[in-house]
């Protein structure tokens, strides 16, 4: 259970910043504590009574600072055990402290809360998952998500994982923290599409039992970095699904890290690729110009629409008779998000093991460049 009294913790910038201050006697709570702490990737500090204003050490502590530096007043966020409660009521009153207990049927701990000015009244274990990522959310900063750009073919062989690729190669490029996620299972691996399949770093397979939050940090650092971007795609091994929750979960903690994520997703739509669409800011439906592309990128278009309202047509080349990229953005009732340009020596460079927008002047990278110029001005500014 957890009660909110009098106003929300105070927002946060982004950027890892320091574990929580607990405050409890209670062994018991203390160990449940610190176990949701390790859930949540934090450290914290930990007291028996309200910490000194400076010089005073933790008395029991997974690696705290000085009371000084990490006490009362400068912790993200506050936890107390009901235990402590009446040993704090003297604190200076401050945003960001929870109250927690155990006793469900205890009234006398809303007025506890109150003495103490906290935001919060939890109680476990009913609460672990809410505190869990109130204390991910506090260590890692919550500031702008992600600009989240999905890109899925009209067709087979449409061109989707080359320009998710290029895109994602172009914002690393221009100095903007880049993830590549590879959603489809079939495709192949966008590692090796980048020429990194033996890069160490965990695969889909290593999440597909994610439950509840994913730590964002740990996630950026535990996937292989490639061309100054990392990227989640699939092993060779048997694992061709990952639960919806996990996905859910994993795409969450991508975006809280902030800068850019692409997604290269598959035609066929079920409820993993439902949880990705749910996350995209923008998807880009890439239809060779030709009748048949538009028909069959027509019946995608129905599909994804139902879960992403911004959905936009690339349209690639070379053209039929009668057609252009206005018409082919037409035929679709879709808003026409520029032409692909093709890339001369594109299949020479990936049997170079050079991956797609590499070559900053080339066409394709120029179109990505302006599609994210784009993009950043329509999202408000730089990510």
């Amino acid at each position: 259970m957890a009660g909110n009294i009098t106003h929300d913790p105070p927002p946060t910038a982004g950027g890892r910043r320091g574990g929580p201050l607990i405050v409890t006697e209670d062994t018991e709570l203390l160990d449940d504590l610190l176990r949701l702490c390790a859930a949540a990737g934090a450290t914290p500090e930990v007291h028996h009574s309200l910490p000194a204003v400076s010089g005073a050490t933790a008395g029991r502590t997974g690696g705290g600072t000085s009371g000084q530096l990490g006490g009362w007043e400068a912790a993200p966020l506050v936890i107390v055990g009901d235990d402590a409660a009446r040993r704090v009521r003297g604190a200076v009153r401050r945003r960001g402290v929870v109250l927690v207990g155990r006793d469900q049927d205890d009234s006398g701990v809303w007025q506890r809360a109150v003495e103490i000015g906290a935001d919060h009244v939890l109680m476990l274990p009913d609460g672990e998952q809410w505190l869990v990522d109130r204390i991910a959310d506090v260590t890692e900063g919550v500031g702008k998500p992600a600009l989240t750009v999905g890109v899925i073919g009209g067709r087979g062989g449409a061109g989707a994982s080359t320009l998710a690729c290029a895109l994602a190669v172009t914002s690393a490029r221009e100095g903007m923290r880049s993830l590549l996620v590879d959603a489809d299972p079939l495709g192949g691996g966008l590692d090796v599409l980048l020429g990194g399949e033996t890069a160490d770093g965990l695969r889909w397979s290593a999440f597909a039992a994610s439950r509840g939050r994913v730590g964002s940090g740990a996630l950026e650092e535990s996937l292989p970095e490639l061309h100054a971007l990392r990227v989640l795609s699939w092993d060779r091994g048997d694992c061709v699904a990952v639960p919806a929750q996990a996905v859910r979960a994993v795409l969450a903690a991508a975006r809280r890290r902030g800068g850019t994520v692409v997604v290269d997703l598959p035609r066929r739509i079920d409820d993993g690729v439902a949880e990705v669409l749910a996350q995209l800011d923008v998807g880009l439906l890439v239809v060779p110009a030709e009748l048949r592309a538009v028909a069959a990128a027509g019946r995608v278009a129905t599909a994804v629409g139902m879960v992403l309202r911004d959905l936009r047509v690339a349209v690639r080349g070379p053209y039929a008779s009668g057609l252009d990229d206005r018409e082919v953005a037409r035929l679709l009732g879709l808003p026409l998000a520029g032409e692909v340009p093709v890339e001369p020596g594109l299949l020479r460079a990936a049997e170079s093991r050079r991956p797609p927008g590499t070559s900053a002047r080339g066409p394709l990278a120029r179109f990505c460049r302006e599609f994210w110029d784009r993009a950043l001005v329509e999202t408000g500014g730089v990510v």
